[in-house]
């Protein structure tokens, strides 16, 4: 099991300086990593996180990165999306391939009022009827959802169905 250490983190921070503490954005994907931790503590300013191609199976320990404008967590193993409340600045959400079942799960990325792109391709709660549909009338904040992106019509007709 490989784990968030201070030191992979200072690896990945040689643009930096291996300064963590200022970090704006880290790349630690393909790296085998199981579960999201330490980063909200010492990497509190990132706007940034690569965390794509890893066997994360939660999306944890990010709520106080503030500053946090894109996470990539595509081809994990997430199944449900959670715990992203405290992500004030959250634009960009990559989920890409994981095991998102429960499409009710969204309602939590509510909150999130600068999310303007959200990826959802390849996860199980895409092949439901009516799918795009209740995303798009669930977050209206969104702009594009699994780049496409969502008309005004779209929208208009999401809210009236919903």
């Amino acid at each position: 099991m490989v784990l968030i250490t201070e030191d992979l983190i200072r690896k990945r921070a040689e643009h930096n300086n291996c300064e963590i503490t200022t970090l704006e954005e880290i790349s630690l994907h393909q790296t085998e990593i199981e579960r999201i931790e330490h980063i909200d503590k010492w990497c509190r300013g990132l706007k940034i996180l690569y965390l794509q191609c890893n066997l994360i199976q939660r999306i944890e320990n990010v709520g106080r990165l503030k500053k946090l404008e894109y996470l990539n967590l595509a081809l994990n193993l997430i199944e449900r999306v959670e715990n992203l409340e405290g992500c004030e600045s959250l634009e960009k959400l990559d989920l890409t391939v994981n095991f998102v079942g429960e499409l009710t799960s969204i309602d939590g990325l509510r909150d999130n009022e600068r999310l303007r792109d959200l990826y959802l391709t390849g996860n199980p709660c895409t092949d439901y009827d009516g799918y795009r549909e209740y995303v798009v009338a669930t977050l209206p904040q969104l702009k594009w959802l699994d780049g496409k992106e969502i008309e005004r019509s779209e929208r208009i007709l999401a809210m009236q169905a919903s």
